[in-house]
């Protein structure tokens, strides 16, 4: 990886990282200038790095306007979900031995989200959500699989900024977090992948009930 392309990784990571934490917002405007005063990049570097993010979906460039966060449709909700669906309850089935790092990591989650959820820091309670999940999809051991699950929570993220409640929300899957690892530690795989998927299938109608149409 040359210097340019390494500058503009660590640019795209540092983006990446603000729209999972919920810092920015879907239909926020990035200023070229700004960003790059932040970062101390060129304008190619910075555009690189931009051309990353819109390629994970997480960025899209309006003509003669600028680039923006993007804003999903509930169309694209669904679709996500429906991925999540298939991905993550397939790599909880396929988990064939729990090392104690990796139910550390996902106990982990779960105590940041609990915290942050008694300060009502929403947008942390959200961040938490999508560590946990990543922490699932990390216990069948596979890189790839991190990898793309990684790009697809990510864009996940972005359907967050719609809920009517987000307290009500977040409130209402702190617990069901906690269900999910207790399960997995006890060594019950199947009943920890049956109550994943109706987490997301309930998660789902939740979140939709009133997303708006665009």
């Amino acid at each position: 990886m040359t210097d340019s392309a390494g500058t503009a990784s660590r640019v795209a990571d540092a983006l990446r990282a603000q729209i999972v934490s919920g810092e920015l917002k879907p239909g926020t405007r990035l200023s070229e200038e700004q960003v790059r005063k932040v970062h101390g990049v060129s304008r190619s570097t910075l555009r690189e790095a931009y051309q990353r993010l819109i390629r994970e979906r997480l960025l899209v460039h309006e003509l003669s306007r600028g680039v923006f966060v993007r804003q999903l449709s509930r169309e694209d909700v669904a679709d996500l979900y429906q991925v999540r669906r298939i991905v993550e309850c397939a790599a909880i089935r396929s988990i064939r031995s729990l090392t104690p790092s990796g139910l550390r990591r996902l106990s982990a989650t779960i105590s940041d989200g609990r915290a942050a959820a008694e300060e009502s820091r929403w947008d942390a309670v959200a961040a938490a959500s999508i560590r946990f999940h990543e922490a699932l999809v990390a216990l069948a051991g596979s890189d790839r699989l991190d990898t793309m699950m990684s790009g697809v929570l990510a864009e996940f993220r972005l359907a967050y900024a719609h809920m009517s409640d987000t307290r009500v929300y977040h409130a209402a899957y702190l617990g069901r977090n906690r269900e999910i690892a207790e399960a997995l530690r006890s060594g019950n795989i199947e009943e920890a992948a049956t109550l994943l998927e109706t987490y997301l299938t309930d998660s789902e109608a939740a979140l939709l009930e009133d997303y708006p149409d665009r």
